[in-house]
């Protein structure tokens, strides 16, 4: 039997603003943790109120480099619009992975009227590409069948990776994990993990507790409590991971092998090198073709910030 560990790193989330000022939790990256596997982006957005007569998410034409995205809803209906042409509305338990490469821009928005749902719930990821991967061409993917799995209380959603033998369709680049784990109140549940890998877990509905099972562990002490806007980091080591609420919860789970690369992450660019990030700057202002268009979003695409007056360091 794995002892518990009572000890995962509890970070808070920053507060930042999306698009025509979406407010999010942003508990990737954070300045003592970058990244976890090569997940290295993580936004936690709403419960928010889109019903008319407001506008909901509404995040212009925007480029990414080098890595894939991956939008998860807990409610509501996000329409994702790219270079490529695609036009996809994605729904709760689907998910949307836009792989850049080299260079893709791509739109988010509520769709308006009809029977949109009233509520947006959801996080957005990033997963860096691997250094061989980086300049990949690039694609998008929408997968509606997605394979869950009863564990003790739990429902889970295998979003990408594997677990309990089931595995998700999702293609990514480098060992990962990620898993929508949803308890009924007063649930819990331990998932089997991987040693090698590093894990986060956040929750989407309200307080929780997570613990960490290894041979390294130390016991004793109850778990600690994490709360919408909080992030547990469990580092390798661990077999399993114990989460429990006293109300119904979701919880949004990744987990993969320690990247052991440095990256330089700057507005919407993941790269190595400062050279890259400017080079994808000026190939998104001066429209050289690299991004390509968004057709059909009724807006202006989003400018570039200004580049930092320094150099711009791995990290």
């Amino acid at each position: 039997m794995s002892i518990i560990d009572p000890d995962p790193e509890i970070l808070e989330a920053r507060k930042s603003l999306i698009g025509d000022g979406t407010e999010v939790r942003r508990l990737l990256p954070q300045r003592v943790l970058r990244t976890i596997g090569a997940w290295c982006f993580l936004d936690h957005y709403g419960p928010d109120d889109v019903s008319p007569p407001g506008t909901g998410m509404q995040v212009a034409p925007h480029p990414h480099t080098g890595l894939q995205t991956a939008t998860w809803l807990f409610d509501g209906l996000v329409l994702h619009r790219d270079s490529l042409g695609n036009e996809q509305l994605i729904r709760p338990g689907q998910l949307n992975l836009m792989t850049s490469g080299r260079g893709i821009a791509h739109s988010e928005e509520s769709p308006l009227g009809g029977a949109a749902p009233s509520l947006l719930h959801g996080v957005q990821l990033w997963i860096a590409l691997p250094r061989e991967r980086q300049f990949t061409e690039p694609g998008f993917a929408h997968y509606e069948d997605l394979p869950t799995v009863s564990v003790g209380e739990a429902r889970v959603t295998v979003v990408v990776g594997e677990l309990e033998g089931q595995r998700s369709p999702a293609a990514t680049h480098t060992p990962l994990v990620g898993l929508e784990v949803t308890l009924p109140a007063g649930g819990s549940v331990t998932l089997a993990t991987r040693a090698d890998f590093e894990y986060g877990v956040m929750c989407a509905d309200g307080p929780a507790t997570v613990a960490a099972g290894g041979a390294a562990a130390s016991g004793g002490a109850a778990a600690p409590g994490i709360e919408p806007g909080m992030i547990a980091h469990l580092r390798t080591g661990s077999n399993s991971i114990a989460l429990s609420a006293a109300g119904p919860n979701r919880f949004f789970v990744i987990g993969g092998l320690p990247l052991g690369e440095r990256l330089i992450m700057w507005w919407n660019f993941v790269a190595r090198t400062a050279d890259e990030i400017a080079a994808a700057r000026d190939s998104w202002m001066t429209g050289d073709g690299r991004f390509g268009e968004v057709h059909g979003y009724h807006g202006d695409p989003l400018p570039a910030p200004p580049l930092p007056a320094g150099t711009l360091i791995p990290r």
